[in-house]
């Protein structure tokens, strides 16, 4: 399992130079990812190729760009700029975002989320890979060619949470980034079936990268309580409230990864058992130290690095 930070707005707005210092120490300590997430902040993207100028080793992946704002010729030119920016360490993480974000704030068509990913990616992968793609769909109509030098093909991963996008991840890319999805709902729902639909693609085993909320400590209940009130929004969400309710959980605070070093550490192995690849981990402190708190959830995270 790549064990990976998710840094960045995670927690709140933090400056471009932070951001970019995030990776900087993470490849320091050690970290297999960094993931930025795209809230309503800084441009992931640019963090991404601005890091890959500071870093060498690290992966530096997007966790999620929305796809309705952004047309997919836009996004594999931009995708691959960063690309070449890192020197070909980036992931693609993208998402349809949310009918509240799309719509209601940005005014854009929400309709059918289903087809518009499969007709994004049906774009954007040719794009990525041979430079070139003509489509003709109910959606896009793209003729047209790309070339960035110095960047080579990324991993394209989606937010696939339903089945139908999980079937779209499966076929048409290399995984899924998913969010506030606990351990039975993996297993039982998201490793099946976009296996299955990859297997049916003949395309390789898919990267499964599960974000949750990370906190080390003896005080395991006031650990979720905490995550309960910081995560608060993504319990709302619809697109999330449905694993949730999957999972049984009453809010991010009950899929939260909490407690002392061995049960999170038997948390994280639970996961990489059940088929998760990538471990994409926020920290959250919890309290009256709060930056003892994130240093003894990050030395946790640091020390299975390679191991798990």
């Amino acid at each position: 399992m790549r064990i990976g930070l998710m840094l960045g707005d995670i927690l709140g707005p933090s400056p471009v130079q932070e951001q970019i210092q995030q990776a900087v120490d993470a490849e320091n300590d050690g970290f297999d990812t960094a993931w930025f997430g795209q809230l309503m902040g800084v441009d992931a993207l640019t963090i991404v190729a601005l890091a890959g100028t500071r870093t060498s080793r690290i992966e530096l992946g997007t966790g999620v760009m929305p796809t309705f704002p952004r047309h997919p010729y836009v996004m594999a030119q931009q995708a691959l700029t960063a690309q070449a920016a890192t020197n070909n360490r980036s992931v693609l993480g993208l998402g349809v975002s949310h009918e509240i974000v799309i719509s209601t704030m940005l005014g854009l068509s929400y309709a059918h989320p289903a087809r518009h990913m499969r007709e994004y990616l049906s774009v954007l992968r040719p794009l990525i890979s041979n430079g070139r793609i003509g489509f003709q769909g109910e959606t896009y109509r793209v003729n047209a060619g790309l070339n960035v030098p110095g960047a080579q093909p990324m991993p394209v991963m989606i937010a696939a949470l339903a089945p139908q996008m999980l079937k779209i991840a499966g076929e048409l890319a290399d995984g899924t980034v998913l969010w506030m999805s606990g351990l039975k709902t993996i297993e039982t729902h998201v490793v099946p079936k976009i296996t299955a639909a990859a297997k049916e693609a003949g395309r390789p085993a898919p990267r499964i990268a599960a974000g949750l909320p990370f906190c080390v400590t003896e005080d395991v209940a006031a650990a979720r309580e905490a995550a309960s009130k910081v995560f608060q929004v993504y319990g709302q969400l619809p697109n999330y409230r449905r694993m949730l309710d999957r999972e049984g959980a009453s809010g991010p605070g009950d899929v939260a990864v909490v407690g002392d070093e061995a049960a999170v550490e038997r948390q994280i192995r639970a996961l990489a058992s059940v088929g998760v690849t990538d471990l994409v981990a926020p920290i959250f402190p919890t309290g009256p130290d709060a930056a003892a708190s994130i240093a003894r959830t990050r030395a946790l995270l640091k020390s299975l690095v390679g191991r798990v």
